[in-house]
């Protein structure tokens, strides 16, 4: 009876993954088959969300495919465009950024503007009207703004938390230590408000990040900037107000702004999601030389990339180790082009993979090594890109932050407050300087500050060496200190300001490959293929990506922040690792 019992559940088993791996596979049937494209089509161009550099490697997100789209995706899709003879314009759709960074949003933007040399026209349509959103609205033609929403323009501020008082309160002791006086990312637990050195640097990004938005938009809608400095302190304004003062052309309903544009010429609608599957290479496009791009998005960890629930994506030392290497070996590949998103994090994995990459510039002098950054670039993810004989960052990219931290959150306090007590015995004198009883003695600190000014004095003279420097002029503009991109190319730590596609056409100059051929861009991490994510899902290897599943849905983005910032970084890595990582910073 036993035996049968099993043999029925065993059949049942067999017919549910039957009937699952038939229904994955008929949905990737579904979903793969490229679309028709109308004659006379306006592509809807949604932009918003997390707006994320690499598409989550699952199975839902497979099948999603441009449901929660790239910021290649969407660069892509107005390359295609532009070629596109059926598409004839595009109705560009800001609806809400999550991010509280500048960077990507200024590549989509640049992507508009090159999409409009075409000649075929782009509009903006705002259901909501934020900073980011009208940023990227001012790069269309028009600009029309749903008649219900304020347009949010207001200027740029920045928020810190700073913890000490509630580590006090709780009894934890914050014994963290820097070398840097802006290397303020330990300010958030050691401090309880903001030291001079953290508020001028937080003031001069701000700064520079103002400049910026103001160029853009007098660049856009075609006004003096002294006019948009003054408009900006006036903000918010309502839809008419802002109909008047000229920041917008029209005030309308979404399907008002359809009878607008129609002017008796009958345009189908054409949904991102379905455009994106229109394979590139249909349109003679990435076609040519391969050029590798190497994608380093997330925090800098030792071991294999992955995600982390409460700090995202994870930069794997492991596995960039091995893309470097893949693409060093593929006698295919022209020039390497190294994509960082990153905000930094483990010094020893920073060195490692920077190493890598010192291996793959000096084997073959022939192929370019071309660094591109996006949002963040900065401390461990600008460490690895030293090696690049060119930095291509945008405008806002926060990079710099060559400093270094490192230390211990002493929670004996905490458990004596809990009424517990912790007790220990050890061998050795410095067996227990990471230890969480107490804090460090002096001569723990001293072997503490001693690693800490050693990796500092080393990050200095190799920036030195790459940026054709001397360690006095590197050490003067570093100590910690962000700058943005547009900063950090008058400051010399940046030679080009762009996106991906400038630093892809630098490293084509450099390979002596002509300026109007295409080329074929082999992407690491390579998308898996869905026998390998199904396979991976069955195996449970996908924990993580239900945890985050979970999260996405239950915390808005800023509870998401603050708990981050709660959790502190060091839960991510070994205990007494120095960390290049930058501060904790929220920009508006």
């Amino acid at each position: 009876m036993a035996r049968r019992g099993f043999a029925i559940l065993f059949t049942v088993l067999g017919v549910a993954c039957f009937v699952s791996i038939v229904g994955f596979a008929g949905l990737y049937l579904l979903v793969g088959r490229e679309p028709s494209v109308p004659s006379n089509a306006t592509l809807v161009l949604r932009v918003g969300g997390s707006l994320t550099e690499l598409a989550p490697n699952d199975v839902v997100g497979y099948l999603r495919g441009t449901k929660m789209p790239t910021v290649r995706g969407i660069v892509d899709n107005l390359r295609k465009a532009k070629v596109d003879a059926r598409v004839r314009a595009v109705l560009l759709k800001p609806t809400g950024f999550d991010s509280p960074f500048w960077g990507k949003v200024q590549e989509v933007r640049d992507a508009v503007v090159d999409f409009r040399k075409s000649g075929k026209p782009v509009y903006a349509y705002l259901e909501y009207g934020g900073d980011r959103e009208y940023y990227l609205a001012t790069a269309a033609d028009k600009v029309f703004l749903m008649p219900s929403t304020a347009l949010d323009l207001t200027g740029v501020a920045t928020y810190e938390l700073f913890l000490r008082g509630t580590l006090d309160k709780i009894g934890v002791i914050p014994d963290l230590h820097r070398i840097g006086d802006y290397k303020t990312a330990v300010n958030t637990f050691r401090e309880k408000a903001y030291t001079a050195a953290h508020r001028e640097m937080d003031q001069s990004m701000n700064r520079d990040l103002y400049e910026q938005i103001v160029r853009g938009i007098a660049d856009g809608r075609k006004k003096n900037e002294s006019d948009i400095r003054a408009l900006i302190d006036d903000g918010p304004f309502l839809p008419e107000d802002a109909l008047h003062a000229g920041l917008v052309d029209d005030v309308a309903y979404e399907d008002q702004v359809d009878d607008k544009l129609r002017s008796g010429e009958k345009r189908a609608h054409l949904d991102t999601d379905d455009y994106t599957r229109v394979n590139p290479s249909s349109l003679g496009l990435n076609k040519g030389p391969r050029v590798a791009v190497i994608y380093a998005s997330g925090t800098i960890a030792s071991g294999k990339s992955g995600y982390d629930p409460m700090n995202g994506a994870i930069a794997g030392s492991d596995t960039l180790i091995d893309y470097i290497k893949q693409a060093r070996r593929d006698s295919a590949v022209r020039a390497i082009v190294l994509r960082v998103d990153s905000p930094g994090g483990s010094a020893t994995a920073s060195d490692a993979i920077w190493r890598e990459l010192m291996i793959t510039k000096n084997e073959r002098s022939d192929r370019p090594l071309v660094v591109s950054m996006s949002d963040l670039a900065a401390s461990g993810g600008y460490y690895i890109a030293m090696p690049a004989q060119v930095i291509v960052a945008q405008p806002s990219t926060l990079t710099g932050s060559i400093g270094i931290f490192g230390g211990k959150f002493v929670t004996g306090g905490l458990y004596e407050k809990l009424g517990a007590h912790i007790e220990s015995t050890s061998i050795g004198r410095n067996a227990e300087i990471n230890g969480p009883a107490r804090p460090y003695n002096p001569q723990e600190l001293k072997k503490l500050e001693e690693q800490l000014q050693s990796f500092y004095d080393q990050f200095v003279e190799k920036v030195a060496a790459a940026r054709h420097s001397t360690p006095e002029k590197i050490d003067a503009i570093a100590q910690g200190r962000v700058w943005t991109g547009r900063q950090g190319k008058q400051n010399g730590l940046v030679d080009e300001l762009g996106g991906l596609d400038r630093a892809v056409a630098i490293a084509k100059q450099r390979a002596k490959i002509a300026a109007d051929a295409d080329v074929e861009l082999i992407v690491y991490p390579p998308r898996k293929s869905l026998y390998e994510l199904v396979s991976e899902q069955f195996s449970g290897s996908s924990d993580s990506l239900a945890v985050r599943a979970w999260l996405a849905g239950n915390l808005s983005s800023g509870e998401l922040e603050a708990l981050r910032i709660v959790r502190g970084p060091f839960a991510m890595f070994r205990r007494g690792e120095p960390l290049a990582l930058m501060p904790f910073t929220f920009l508006r």
